[in-house]
C-alpha cells in the first residue's frame, strides 16, 4: 500500500484504489475522529470502493481538509533564526558602542581647539538632519507618516534633548571625557528622585538602597578628581536631569505613534535643531566663531575640519543606532548595553588623552557604574514580577498563573 499524505493539518479522510477490476463492495468500519489530533471534524468520502483482487493491490491514500487544504509549516531553522537575531543584536550592540567611542573622541579634539560647546551641539544636530533628508529624498531611508499631534508630542521631548545634549557638550569642554560620563552615569538616581518627588511615584524599598552605590561612587570619583571644574560638573548633572525628563515626555506623548527608531531620531534631532540654533546664535555668536574658527585651523590645519565633519556625523549615527537597538532588544538589555558602553567610552578616553587618573578616583568610578548596573537588574526584575501579579489577577486559571509567578520569581 502506498500513501501519501497531501496535507498535514487535514480533518479528512479518503482512500483511492488504482486498480479495480471485478469491484465488490466491502462495508467500512466507522472513524471516530476523536482518535485523531485534528481541529476539525473528519468527513469520510471515496469516489471509488475498496475491491478485493486476486493480485496486490496499489492504493493511494489523500487525506483533505473539508473546506480548505493548508499543509502545516513546521519551521525547522529555528536555532539558526535565533542565531541570526542574536548575531543582529550583537552587531547593533558592537556598532552603539563604537561609534560612541569614535564621537567622544573626535568631539573632545574639537573642543580642545575649538571652545565653543554651543556652535558644536548645532552643528551636530544639523549634521544628523541632514543626512535623514537625503536619506529620504533618495528613497534609502522610508519617509515616516506623522502628523501635527506627532509634531505637538514630540516638542518636549525635543526641548528636554535639546538641553541635555547641549550640556553635556558643555562639560566635554571643561573637563575630561571620563570624568563626564562616570557623573552620567548617576542618570537613574534622577530618574528615581523626580518620579517620587515630582511624579509621586513610590518604589520598593530596593530600587532606593540601588542608588546607594550610584550616589556615593560619582561623589568619590568628584571628589577626588584632579581636573575638577564646577561648570563642567553642573553641565553633566544637568544633562542627567534633562534625559530623564526627555524619557518622561516620550513615554507619555509617544504612546501610540507608530515610528521607526530611526525615524523617531530624525525627527526629534530637526526639531531640536529649530530650537537650539536661535539660541547658540545669542549665546556665542557669529563673530565668535569666526574667530575661533580661524585660531583652530591656523593651530591644527586642515584635519581641524575632519575632525568637525567626523564628530557632527558620528553624534547621528551612535544615536541613531541605539534607537535601531531599541527597536530589537528590550529595556533592560538596553540598559546594560548603556552601561557597558560607558565603560568602554571612559576607559578609551584615559587611555587616549593619557588622563591622569587616581586609585581612588578609579574607584568611585567602578563603583557608580557597578550601581546603575544593579538598578537596571532591580527595576527590571520588579517590573516583571508586578506584571506576573496583574496576569495572576486577570487570569481566570490563577492557580497556574501563581505557580508561573512563583517559578519565576525564584529564578530572579
Amino acid at each position: 500500500m502506498k500513501c501519501t499524505a497531501s496535507s498535514l493539518t487535514s480533518s479528512a479522510f479518503s482512500c483511492r484504489n488504482l486498480s479495480f477490476p471485478r469491484p465488490k463492495l466491502l462495508t467500512l468500519p466507522t472513524i471516530q475522529h476523536s482518535h485523531l489530533c485534528s481541529q476539525r471534524p473528519l468527513h469520510l468520502s471515496s469516489t471509488e470502493a475498496f475491491a478485493l483482487v486476486r493480485r496486490r493491490n496499489v492504493t493511494e491514500c489523500q487525506a483533505y481538509e473539508a473546506d480548505r487544504s493548508r499543509p502545516l509549516e513546521i519551521n525547522i531553522d529555528l536555532p539558526a533564526e535565533e542565531a541570526a537575531q542574536r548575531l543582529k543584536i550583537g552587531l547593533y550592540f558592537a556598532t552603539w558602542w563604537a561609534l560612541n567611542v569614535v564621537f567622544n573622541i573626535y568631539n573632545k579634539k574639537v573642543l580642545n581647539a575649538f571652545p565653543y560647546p554651543w556652535l558644536t551641539s548645532t552643528l551636530s544636530l544639523a549634521a544628523g538632519s541632514l543626512m535623514m533628508l537625503i536619506s529620504w529624498a533618495t528613497r534609502v531611508a522610508h519617509v515616516p507618516k506623522v502628523n501635527l499631534d506627532f509634531w505637538k508630542a514630540l516638542f518636549p521631548v525635543a526641548v528636554a534633548h535639546t538641553i541635555g545634549h547641549v550640556a553635556a557638550t558643555v562639560s566635554m569642554s571643561k573637563v575630561a571625557v571620563s570624568f563626564t560620563h562616570i557623573i552620567k552615569s548617576g542618570e537613574p538616581a534622577f530618574s528615581v528622585l523626580v518620579s517620587r518627588f515630582l511624579l509621586g511615584e513610590a518604589f520598593p524599598m530596593p530600587v532606593y538602597l540601588s542608588l546607594l552605590p550610584i550616589i556615593g561612587g560619582c561623589a568619590l570619583a568628584a571628589v577626588t578628581e584632579l581636573n575638577f571644574n564646577m561648570i563642567g560638573f553642573m553641565g553633566a548633572m544637568i544633562s542627567n536631569l534633562a534625559f530623564v525628563f526627555r524619557n518622561i515626555f516620550s513615554k507619555k506623548g509617544m504612546k501610540g505613534m507608530a515610528v521607526s527608531g530611526m525615524n523617531y531620531y530624525a525627527c526629534l534631532s530637526m526639531m531640536s535643531l529649530l530650537i537650539l540654533t536661535p539660541f547658540a546664535i545669542a549665546v556665542e555668536g557669529p563673530k565668535v566663531w569666526a574667530a575661533g574658527w580661524q585660531t583652530a585651523v591656523s593651530q591644527i590645519g586642515p584635519n581641524f575640519v575632519w575632525w568637525v565633519a567626523a564628530q557632527s556625523v558620528f553624534y547621528h549615527l551612535y544615536n541613531q543606532v541605539s534607537y535601531m537597538s531599541l527597536d530589537q532588544i528590550s529595556p533592560l538589555t538596553f540598559s546594560i548595553g548603556n552601561t557597558m558602553k560607558r565603560i568602554s567610552v571612559i576607559v578609551s578616553s584615559i587611555l587616549i588623552f593619557h588622563t591622569p587618573v587616581q586609585p581612588i578616583n578609579a574607584l568611585g568610578a567602578a563603583i557608580a557604574i557597578l550601581g546603575t548596573f544593579l538598578y537596571s537588574q532591580v527595576h527590571s526584575r520588579l517590573l516583571l514580577n508586578s506584571l506576573c501579579f496583574f496576569y495572576i489577577l486577570e487570569n481566570p486559571m490563577g492557580q497556574h498563573a501563581l505557580c508561573i509567578h512563583m517559578i519565576v520569581f525564584c529564578l530572579l
